[in-house]
């Protein structure tokens, strides 16, 4: 049976709204998106088994629209019944036992235009997250997502969306990725090594309608 990590976040309740200065989008003032801070936050971690051999952390949306269709569109809402797919926000492996903890602002401290490229960190090594997907072709954005960005759901989406962050102990001392790996490569190459894992989830909307 797979143990329970406890993992903490600085910066809001597990449960509660995540603030904007974690989120890659904010509501502004006038119209409709302004960049958010995209500072990841601290996150941290306890109670791994003795036979951990390195860390993971995987952030993901699962209430991404599965037909981005009606995706901010002026005129149009994106319903709640549409059926909705993950989307990862942050991909990071082969942490060392002797991490605890990401600093916040460690593994982002801002919107990168064309994103910050995957690989080798300090404190790991990061895959690609979605970004890189949502900003395929795009002559301005385009490039490679790697480690941390944040929140930034439709801003016509009638959906609240959850952001689950999860910590997971393995027990190898790291993962067979290489190259620009996404999120469904890190769970399948994690699949049968882990030994404990804990989640800790915040909410996020663009819409006014339903932030109230």
């Amino acid at each position: 049976m797979t143990q329970e990590l406890k993992v903490e976040i600085d910066g809001w309740e597990h449960g509660a709204p995540i603030p904007s200065k974690f989120a890659f989008g904010k509501i502004p003032d006038e119209g409709r998106f302004e960049l958010g801070g995209n500072v990841n936050p601290k996150i941290s971690w306890s109670g791994a088994p003795a036979e951990t051999r390195s860390f993971a952390i995987i952030c993901h949306d699962p209430d991404v629209p599965s037909v981005g269709d009606d995706v901010n569109q002026e005129g149009k809402s994106v319903s709640v019944d549409l059926p909705r797919v993950d989307f990862f926000h942050w991909l990071l492996v082969n942490i060392p036992t002797d991490r605890q903890l990401i600093a916040e602002g460690e593994a982002s401290s801002g919107v990168t235009p064309r994103g910050k490229g995957a690989g080798q960190k300090p404190y790991g090594v990061a895959g690609l997250n979605n970004y890189t997907d949502w900003f395929a072709g795009d002559a301005d954005m385009g490039g490679d997502y790697a480690d941390y960005d944040g929140p930034c759901p439709p801003w016509n989406d009638l959906a609240l969306h959850h952001y689950h962050f999860t910590v997971y102990a393995l027990d190898v001392d790291h993962l067979d990725l290489s190259g620009k790996f996404g999120g469904a490569d890190a769970l399948a190459a994690m699949d049968g090594h882990v030994l404990a894992k804990g989640s800790y989830m915040g909410t996020y909307s663009m819409n006014p309608e339903v932030t109230g």
